[in-house]
């Protein structure tokens, strides 16, 4: 089968296009024939070794969280699958960048919803970026109705889904930050109230919010901007750490200071969640999908690649230059 993987660490330079076995579903597990996988900033990271060196079958390691297309085989004990169905499916431990993938079946669900079947051009960007963004504002991030989100990255895929699941899940506000002026447009047609730039944002936004502050911050850069983030809550606001971006080195407060001035650090991983927690993975998916289905969500796609240029697409997003969602297509 085509696959496009890596046998070093390094950038973009490393990933090369692969002849590999077909693989074979184990257990519990479903082999989807990929028509579209998802790209995310993760896998640079998988790619850049931040999740440790290249360890698959045949020393070679292939990237890729998030796919859909058809059930092409069922592992022993699969049920309520059947091959040839339409799914997406997320994908824990990668392989998505590849013309066949195994997953989960927790972790799989169908595109044949109750409001219709989802097109899998647009359902494959939900498997991770739309459970992540539920589980940020929703199980760590305690969203309530009426409060105001700040989103870092508002113009990436996890932001531009967590301002619509916002607005979904009753805030009252939602601001954003992003790294360059040219993205600022772009971002307030997501549906951002304002956007600033990162680098300089706790001024406007505290001119914004009358100088409370904002309830929920979700932050994947970390940094001097997490750090000035626990400045910008209002009482008894929560901060939400989910990504590491800016490759900062670690970055500590006070426990002292937080119960001082009423705020939270939370955390939240989505790869954590599926050892931990996997059926809550799958209940997320199939929320994102029949909010998909009836035209709740708009999946965010910008840019659409050949399988072979796998390495354009991640280029996108070490440069910061990629709005939206990004896609592989293999069909």
């Amino acid at each position: 089968m085509r696959a496009v993987g890596f046998r070093v660490n390094g950038g973009v330079e490393v990933l090369e296009e692969l002849d590999l076995p077909e693989p074979v579903p184990a257990a519990g597990q479903v082999t989807v024939r990929v028509a579209f996988a998802g790209v995310n900033f993760a896998e640079v990271q998988h790619c850049r070794g931040e999740f440790g060196a290249p360890d698959g079958p045949h020393g070679v390691d292939v990237p890729g969280l998030e796919v859909a297309g058809t059930v092409s085989a069922l592992g022993p004990g699969v049920t309520g699958l059947s091959v040839g169905e339409p799914v997406a499916a997320y994908l824990p431990s990668f392989g998505g960048y590849a013309e066949l993938a195994v997953a989960d079946a927790r972790f799989t669900r169908s595109l044949q919803t109750a409001a219709g079947e989802v097109d899998p051009a647009h359902a494959a960007a939900l498997p991770c970026v739309y459970p992540t963004a539920f589980g940020i504002l929703d199980d760590a991030g305690r969203l309530r109705p009426d409060e105001d989100v700040l989103i870092h990255s508002a113009a990436g895929g996890v932001g531009f889904a967590a301002a619509q699941l916002a607005r979904a899940l009753g805030a009252r506000r939602v601001f954003g930050t992003v790294g360059s002026a040219e993205k600022i447009p772009y971002a307030l047609g997501l549906g951002y109230d304002d956007v600033f730039l990162r680098d300089d944002f706790t001024t406007p936004l505290t001119q914004a919010t009358e100088g409370r502050g904002v309830d929920l911050v979700l932050d994947p850069v970390g940094g001097p901007v997490r750090e000035q983030s626990l400045t910008a809550l209002a009482p008894f606001g929560r901060l939400v750490a989910y990504g590491d971006l800016g490759r900062h080195e670690s970055w500590t407060t006070s426990v002292r200071d937080l119960w001082k001035s009423n705020r939270t650090i939370a955390g939240f991983n989505i790869g954590d969640l599926a050892r931990r927690s996997p059926h809550r993975i799958g209940d997320l998916l199939t929320e994102a999908l029949h909010l998909l289905a009836t035209g709740r969500i708009d999946p965010g796609i910008t840019e659409t690649f050949p399988l072979a240029e796998a390495a354009k697409a991640h280029r996108r997003l070490e440069t910061g230059t990629g709005k939206g969602k990004l896609l592989l297509a293999l069909h």
